[in-house]
């Protein structure tokens, strides 16, 4: 069973925050503030967790603008997609924009991720923030990989063609992905977004 709206959001990075360290919810994250005409949003990308499940981040570097096209040339606004191959929407394993996700992941220190992204936000044209709206509020989450559980609270969400992650137009124009997911989370998975 998918999540209950999935999109993504196209604007103008206003600033970045992280959560403090010592007093936060049960994930950490760091903070995207996105400017949309409905008003700014907030994205929230989970970088830690104290229940001690490990995050993984990975970055993918000099993304197809032709294969972004479509994306691009969406208003600043938050767009529903339709989880498909034709929509627009992420998928870490059948995206040809984003390539292999069999390599290159990182154990996440929180700093170590959050440094990066920042890094990579910094001076950017505009972002793309996939996730799920917020029940309340300007917002997007789950902006992580949104298939591949292992048995459990989160498997019932799982599908394919709804992952979350961030897309960065930098200012030299290069397209590049922020892309996180839990380490239990598998990267072989079936038509359901199941772990085969």
């Amino acid at each position: 069973m998918p999540l209950a709206s999935y999109g993504v959001l196209a604007g103008r990075l206003v600033r970045f925050a992280r959560e403090d360290p010592n007093d936060f919810g049960s994930w950490y994250h760091g903070k995207m503030y996105v400017a949309a005409p409905a008003g700014e949003y907030e994205g929230a990308v989970d970088v830690s967790t104290p229940s001690g499940v490990p995050v993984e981040y990975r970055e993918v570097r000099y993304l197809d603008a032709e294969l972004f096209a479509a994306t691009a040339a969406l208003p600043d606004s938050w767009h529903l997609l339709d989880s498909t191959p034709d929509s627009g929407a992420l998928d870490y394993l059948r995206s040809p924009l984003l390539g292999s996700s069999q390599s290159g992941w990182v154990e996440s220190t929180a700093d170590n991720a959050l440094d990066l992204l920042e890094q990579l936000l910094t001076g950017s044209r505009r972002v793309y923030v996939y996730g799920a709206p917020y029940d309340e509020g300007l917002g997007v989450h789950d902006i992580h990989y949104n298939q591949g559980d292992p048995p459990g609270e989160f498997q019932h969400l799982d599908a394919i063609w709804q992952d979350g992650g961030t897309i960065i137009e930098r200012a030299d124009g290069e397209l590049v992905a922020f892309l996180t997911k839990f380490k239990p989370q598998v990267l072989t998975t079936d038509d359901n977004g199941l772990p085969v």
